[in-house]
């Protein structure tokens, strides 16, 4: 009988726990999991609604509550938009300009509007391009002979928006140059939206305040070399952590600060997706990239240069370059992008299983215990992780997939080149926690 109050404590404790949003890049904890629940495992079926959306774009869609935001490209008009959809039925709300520039170099892979948004519930979050010249592009570029590959550079511009679609502020924190183009992801923590600006130049990381769009703190970056990543923040270890891989190193920051925790020199030279955090293992897990490909779980509880003491387990086997992973329970799985996926023993390394899926780029999400895959030529796959490979569902979209979807409240959000789809009925429901 004594156990009884403890128990009614976490049965209303799970009564009041709030059903979530997905307010930027793979979601509320930066790691493409939801808590939610009621999620359909297939698209048969279970289409609410599929809207064309203007223009084009990798962009993810991010929720808040009754509105999803995503941006796009308009060709026609040269101009970066943001633009809010009612989530009961797709309808767009309003469409809002946020910069017209020329269209920049890009690859064959990327996007002009590849940037997934955030919010904060009051203000949503953009990063563009800017390849106007201006008189910084042009100082930056004057009597230098530009090395093959390289690109003239351009301007990042990051704004704030409110939810009716009006402009708040507009900063411009850096120039920026890659080949490859822009994408750099903003995220929130606390009072700061934070944006990843690794690129073929003098890169940083830069917080600005959400409020004003003033800078709060600026990392210069180390080897000037484009990386794609946008930033894990997480409570690891007894103290909040920033960690990314990118410009041929891993760091971690204090995203208060910008000062740096820990770095491993390497593995490879550049990175595009983000690392995962398991706490039933409590290391970190980083896939990565171009030219060498390597897969690193790592010890987070370092300080200085962590190189030779906190990788614990690495590979070469199984690495993605673009697709995020995801940790389920004890497992991690990832996609390469030539779409061979694989789960691991998250703790000792060891491989569980691989599939043959096609070429993907979405990254992974997970809820309730299941695993999504998107590949490219829109086939949902619905996997539960365990030491073989367990198929729950499998369905099609019709359509081509690069954005990773999102995930809320038992629907789930994705984007493809021509229309955004959502899948599921709203239920508010939330899983065991």
């Amino acid at each position: 009988m004594k156990r009884l109050p403890a128990l009614l404590a976490s049965l209303v404790a799970a009564s009041f726990a709030q059903a979530e949003n997905w307010p930027q890049w793979r979601g509320p904890r930066l790691d493409g999991s939801s808590l939610d629940a009621g999620f359909p495992v297939t698209a048969e079926g279970s289409q609410t609604w599929k809207v064309e959306l203007p223009g084009s774009g990798h962009a993810s869609p991010i929720v808040w509550e009754d509105k999803i935001f995503t941006v796009a490209a308009l060709p026609d008009t040269e101009e970066r938009v943001l633009l809010c959809l009612d989530r009961a039925s797709g309808k767009l709300l309003w469409q809002s300009s946020v910069l017209k520039a020329p269209s920049e170099g890009i690859h064959k892979l990327n996007s002009l509007a590849s940037s997934t948004p955030a919010t904060d519930g009051e203000r949503v979050f953009t990063a563009f391009l800017d390849n106007t010249p201006t008189d910084a592009t042009r100082k930056a570029n004057e009597g230098r002979v530009i090395p093959k590959g390289e690109v003239p550079k351009g301007t990042v511009v990051v704004s704030a928006h409110d939810f009716s679609g009006k402009q708040l502020w507009q900063v411009r924190p850096g120039l920026f140059s890659s080949k490859h183009g822009f994408c750099s992801s903003p995220v929130v923590f606390e009072d700061k939206v934070i944006v990843n600006c690794d690129h073929d130049g003098d890169g940083y990381i830069v917080a600005l305040d959400r409020k004003d769009g003033h800078e709060l703190w600026r990392i210069d970056r180390p080897n000037k070399t484009r990386s794609y990543c946008v930033p894990l923040i997480r409570d690891i270890g007894g103290r909040t952590q920033m960690v990314l891989s990118g410009t041929m190193c891993v760091t971690s920051y204090d995203p208060r600060t910008g000062k740096l925790l820990w770095i491993i020199d390497g593995p490879t030279e550049q990175f595009v997706a983000s690392l995962v955090f398991s706490e039933q293992t409590g290391l970190l897990y980083m896939t990565g990239g171009f030219p060498e490909h390597h897969l690193l779980a790592i010890k987070p509880d370092g300080s200085g240069n962590v190189t030779d003491t906190h990788i614990v387990w690495r590979t070469n086997k199984g690495v993605a370059y673009v697709p995020s992973p995801i940790v389920e329970g004890g497992h991690f799985l990832i996609v390469s992008d030539s779409g061979v996926a694989h789960c691991f023993d998250a703790k000792s390394g060891e491989i569980e299983w691989e599939e043959r899926l096609r070429e993907h780029h979405a990254s992974l999400v997970s809820a309730e215990g299941r695993v999504y895959f998107v590949n490219d030529f829109g086939v949902l796959r619905t996997v539960k992780p365990g030491k073989t490979f367990e198929l729950v569902a499998e369905s099609e979209l019709k359509e081509k997939v690069f954005a990773s979807p999102a995930m809320s409240e038992g629907q789930i959000f994705i984007r493809s080149d021509k229309s955004l789809i959502c899948l599921g009925k709203r239920s508010g429901k939330t899983a065991a926690r």
